[in-house]
């Protein structure tokens, strides 16, 4: 969820509810509140204060290896101390669990976040109600976005049962079920388990859930590779038994259950049973994120992770990976020690070694890690500190040889994989796209009854895409017309009725759920690209593919900062732009222009545009041309001839 910025005189002090003089409010959807902004540090576990390890302050129960950097002391953060001190995910949860409450204390929450649970508040209704109204959203971890009919059914029910009614896919291919409240979770996640889905490592400072590039395409390169990244998350899922224990086994005394779990602890202990050989007790320093590239298929944006895995191929058959390190997008505002990174060539290896490598990496990062100050706890800060050359010598010296070197592969490109494709064994797969990754049912708009009916009445597999859409799969000829029968009958728009601006573009959730959220984005978004898409098509641009997407906060959930144009949540109802980032995901956008209201951002973006589209030199992509013609020259066409006053 998914550190930097550059820009002069922004800030995250939250403004007024009318905002600053002069500035009407931005026209947000029907009944919405105006939010509590969070204070520094509120829900936001990259600015705890540091305090003292445990165990007497020298860092001796952290995992092995791990050393202080001498420039930030001796410390650790809360965060680490809550790990530590939850015994394997154990300590305080089934106590809090039984209690009549409707949240869990600050401290439990960086522990939950392991087993897939997120404790949130809705900020429309902080300052009405004078507190917070606690709830949860549980994610599911689905390697590769896959799932069976029936798993895809159970989160259908789930979300209508326990939730608020919709299924939110996340840009890992997974999915989060919002407005679980604190008595439900037991269930949900029993209800899932039963299933087979799992929601243990969705979150928290492990490796999280394992992407690669969903198309059922009947190649054995590509069941390959979905099968690495099963492996992947079956090897670095937690080994805790606490999250049996605690949450999905049942007890013939339910209101004895707290002393029974403490009774089954305080024996493992006692046996002496290693609960966490990869993690140890204290997990990673920060989240870790894994994800592979099909051959010339960039569709999950492999440079924006931890460790990305690139296949390269013979003759259509896998012979292993070149592997890049050290991408990660999240940032914070005003912290230039905190900045997106895109990851670097490390170099190939073999498909037999790959998950050897892998768990040599993951390691060294556990390891040496920086677990004083999470906003450079992620693994671009340590190799940023090392440089490349000595994380790579450190690799090979954990992997025990050499890595060999990098394997020319095709240039990456983005598919997004919508509309009716063959699979290769005489079945079809059709591509939905699915707005900011919500499916949900809202007045002639019924896209969660229409999805539950296809996969009620024809069963097909399901996968969750990158960009947040859905795949059907293993679908027949005579099925084609019942699945666009059933969406048109729902009022769904079809995929070749839909222009590029709407397929390409992303948000992040934000108001009124993420508790880092600094200003809207999934809200507001619809509207914004409505507006953009009118333009695009008054210019003729129709065929252009814009990458547009947005965040409420720095995080960079939704991927802003490789798009063609990002739009990044400042303070409330500001915004920061980016621009000159690529659809393939190979370069990093650039920030243009700081503290946007709101009601500024399509007229601003329209400027931009029209600008691109008398300058542009041929079929040149929109973040390419952004990068070629340099923003003192965008600045100055944009203030003059191409300017836009006001929206319109």
């Amino acid at each position: 969820m998914s550190d930097d910025e550059h820009a002069p005189n922004s800030s995250n002090t939250p403004e007024s509810d009318d905002g600053p003089s002069g500035t009407k409010k931005p026209d947000l959807p029907s009944g919405t509140k105006t939010p509590d902004l969070p204070s520094p540090g509120d829900d936001d576990d990259d600015t705890k204060t540091p305090a003292g390890p445990p165990g007497g302050g020298d860092g001796a129960s952290l995992p092995p290896g791990y050393s202080p950097t001498p420039d930030d002391g001796p410390d650790v953060t809360d965060t680490e101390i809550h790990k530590e001190e939850s015994e394997y995910l154990y300590s305080g949860i089934p106590e809090k669990l039984a209690e009549d409450t409707d949240h869990f204390l600050e401290e439990q929450k960086e522990v939950l976040k392991h087993c897939g649970i997120y404790q949130q508040d809705d900020r429309d209704l902080r300052k009405e109600l004078d507190d917070k109204h606690y709830y949860f959203f549980v994610r599911s971890s689905l390697p590769g976005g896959k799932l069976t009919a029936d798993q895809y059914l159970v989160h259908d029910r789930l979300a209508d049962e326990y939730g608020i009614g919709t299924i939110r896919i996340t840009t890992r291919q997974g999915i989060q079920l919002h407005g679980v409240v604190k008595d439900d979770l037991k269930q949900s996640l029993r209800e899932l388990n039963e299933a087979m889905v799992t929601t243990l490592g969705a979150c928290g400072d492990v490796v999280r859930n394992t992407m690669c590039c969903p198309a059922p395409i009947d190649e054995p390169l590509r069941h390959e590779i979905q099968e690495y990244a099963e492996e992947i998350a079956e090897i670095t899922t937690p080994d805790t038994p606490a999250y049996h224990d605690v949450w999905l086994k049942e007890y013939d005394d339910e209101e004895k259950s707290v002393e029974t779990i403490e009774k089954i602890y305080d024996g493992r202990k006692e046996r002496g049973e290693d609960l966490e050989p990869l993690y140890g007790k204290a997990y990673l320093p920060r989240k870790f994120k894994i994800g592979f590239a099909a051959p010339g298929d960039n569709c999950v944006d492999v440079f924006t992770h931890d460790v990305g895995l690139i296949a390269v191929a013979e003759d259509d058959e896998l012979q292993g990976f070149n592997i890049v390190v050290g991408g990660g997008l999240g940032n914070t505002h005003n912290k230039p020690k905190t900045f997106p990174r895109l990851a670097d060539r490390l170099g190939y290896v073999p498909k037999e070694d790959a998950l050897e490598l892998i768990t040599s990496i993951l390691k060294i990062q556990r390891d040496h890690g920086n677990r004083k100050d999470r906003m450079r706890a992620r693994m671009k800060y340590l190799i940023d500190d090392w440089g490349l050359e000595k994380f790579h010598d450190k690799v090979e010296d954990r992997f025990g040889r050499r890595l060999d070197d990098w394997r020319d592969v095709p240039d990456p490109e983005l598919d997004l994989h919508e509309g009716w494709n063959e699979q290769g064994d005489g079945h079809y797969f059709y591509g939905i796209s699915v707005e900011n990754g919500r499916i949900k049912d809202e007045k002639d708009f019924q896209l969660k009854t229409a999805l539950r009916t296809i996969v009620e009445q024809l069963e097909p597999g399901v996968r969750l895409t990158p960009n947040h859409d859905l795949l059907l799969t293993h679908l027949h000829e005579e099925d084609k017309e019942t699945v666009e029968n059933i969406l048109h009958d729902h009022g769904v728009v079809l995929p070749d009725e839909l222009s590029n601006t709407q397929k390409y573009s992303m948000a992040c959730p934000a108001l009124p759920s993420c508790g880092l959220a600094l200003t809207e984005s999934e809200r507001v978004f619809p509207k914004i690209i409505d507006e953009i898409e009118a333009e695009m098509s008054a210019l003729g641009l129709d065929d252009v593919k814009p990458s547009i997407r947005m965040t409420g906060c720095p995080n960079g959930c939704s991927r802003p900062y490789v798009a063609d144009i990002g739009i990044v949540g400042e303070s409330l109802h500001k915004y920061k732009i980016y621009l000159g980032g690529r659809l393939d995901g190979s370069r990093l956008n650039e920030p243009f222009q700081g503290l946007v209201d709101i009601d500024e951002i399509v007229p601003t973006v329209r400027s931009l545009l029209r600008v691109y589209a008398d300058k542009r030199d041929g079929k040149e992509p929109v973040g390419d041309f952004f990068d070629r013609i340099g923003f003192d020259t965008l600045e100055s066409l944009t203030q003059n001839g191409y300017a836009v006053n006001g929206s319109h």
